[in-house]
């Protein structure tokens, strides 16, 4: 790294920040705007979810493959390649005619997505200097919660105004814009030691995941029937034949060897149980609001800003304050005001209202700023730098992995009607929501 990108590392964090904003805001739009897709194609509950299904399964398929592309061809080149691919992708959703379609073009838009997601820490961590790092992935985290805190609202409102196809071309002019900065910014991070690609590797991990993903997914649709299991114990045995061929491979797409760095793996665990609370509540609270409660899609998303809001505040203090005082302390204050907040929104009743679970929400958006931004800076700090976009993968991989999960979870065809458990840091988490 030299001193002239070291002393253009802000300008550098702005230009991908701008990129990385776009993917919290279409997460939380689609939650928003799923019912009303719903009504408009006539979808029954279990057909429309496959409109982040599909979304989900191509990028937890190929999260940890962009991640080792990322190392082998530099970060700006597909941090690019997934700006490009995410805006046209985008533009052609608001376009679909079909239900059908929809659900393809979201799964061509989750590639760009992934590129982007695990090359914006692995860029921030190669141009920051360690005592530095925890101030720019809050940075990070403030401007994620920013999208998602927009999300809700604006898509709300693009919902209830414009109709459900505007809120993907929201993504249309801020791509362009965040294309030409990066574009004229992003230094090359491309290693000078030619490396191979892991094919094996890449395709046993796709041809695994996606098996897994999708006996899952399907598995309570066709009663556990023996295709199902099936599907499910070949991708075991994909999945763990991937494991040898990652063992034995001198250029492997996933080097377990990081999984022996301690801060490492104990971070990625801790990111993995927060991330798992943060999805069910997120995809839960929409039908909460909307279908239990009554409330427009404009209110229902004013309600949700609560949570991202607070982390918008909150995540770049914590991430500065990391860099004196060390990590370990607030992301174990984080985790333990997640899980207090998680109990207290197991106290919301048939009479609550739209105040009670905003400020529920504010709550867990605090423990959730004190947490990721350290944990964070944390986890890709300890790995060497020629595997920082592999680590950002795992990263990645970890919150994809939960938000499959809670959609899978609890895309069940009578959301209004819920009595949902999940288990996460010692605690159980019950929300009720009653028609």
């Amino acid at each position: 790294m030299s001193d002239q990108q070291y002393a253009n590392r802000w300008r550098i964090l702005t230009a991908v920040l701008l990129g990385s904003i776009m993917g919290p805001i279409d997460a939380s739009v689609v939650y928003i705007a799923t019912p009303v897709i719903a009504r408009d194609f006539g979808a029954d509950p279990a057909t429309i979810g496959w409109v982040s299904m599909a979304y989900l399964l191509v990028l937890g398929s190929l999260i940890l493959a962009f991640g080792r592309m990322g190392d082998m061809f530099g970060f700006k080149r597909v941090f690019l390649a997934g700006l490009l691919t995410f805006v046209l992708t985008s533009a052609l959703c608001g376009l679909a005619p079909t239900l059908g379609t929809l659900i393809l073009l979201r799964a061509l838009q989750a590639g760009g997505a992934g590129m982007m997601m695990t090359m914006a820490p692995a860029i921030i961590i190669a141009v920051f200097p360690p005592q530095e790092r925890g101030r720019a992935l809050g940075m990070n985290g403030m401007v994620i919660a920013l999208g998602l805190a927009m999300g809700p609202s604006l898509g709300g409102l693009l919902v209830d105004t414009l109709g459900w196809r505007a809120i993907f071309f929201i993504n249309v002019p801020i791509g362009i814009a965040a294309y030409l900065w990066c574009r004229h910014l992003l230094p090359e991070f491309r290693s000078e030691k030619r490396q191979r690609f892991d094919w094996p590797g890449a395709v046993l991990a796709f041809c695994g995941l996606g098996a897994l993903l999708l006996s899952v997914s399907r598995g309570e649709a066709y009663n556990w029937s023996w295709p199902i299991l099936v599907l499910g114990l070949a991708a075991l045995s994909l999945l763990s034949w991937f494991v040898v061929v990652e063992k034995r491979s001198p250029e492997p797409m996933l080097d377990l060897k990081l999984f022996h760095i301690r801060a490492f793996a104990a971070g990625n665990l801790a990111a993995l149980l927060n991330f798992m609370t943060q999805y069910v509540i997120v995809f839960l609270t929409p039908f909460l609001l909307q279908q239990a409660m009554g409330l427009s899609a404009g209110r229902a998303g004013a309600t949700m800003t609560a949570f991202p809001l607070t982390v918008l505040v909150v995540a770049p203090l914590a991430g500065a304050l990391s860099d004196k005082s060390g990590q370990r302390g607030l992301a174990f204050t984080g985790s333990l005001i997640c899980t207090v907040s998680a109990l207290l929104l197991a106290g919301l009743g048939q009479h609550s209202g739209t105040g009670d679970v905003a400020w529920r929400l504010g709550i867990f958006g605090l423990g959730t700023g004190l947490f990721q931004s350290p944990n964070n800076s944390a986890v890709m700090g300890s790995v060497p730098r020629f595997r920082l976009g592999i680590a950002g993968g795992v990263l990645a991989a970890t919150r994809i992995s939960c938000r499959i999960l809670a959609t899978l979870r609890f895309s069940l065809p009578e959301l209004s009607r819920l009595s949902l458990k999940t288990e996460g840091r010692g605690y159980k988490f019950r929300f009720l929501a009653w028609r």
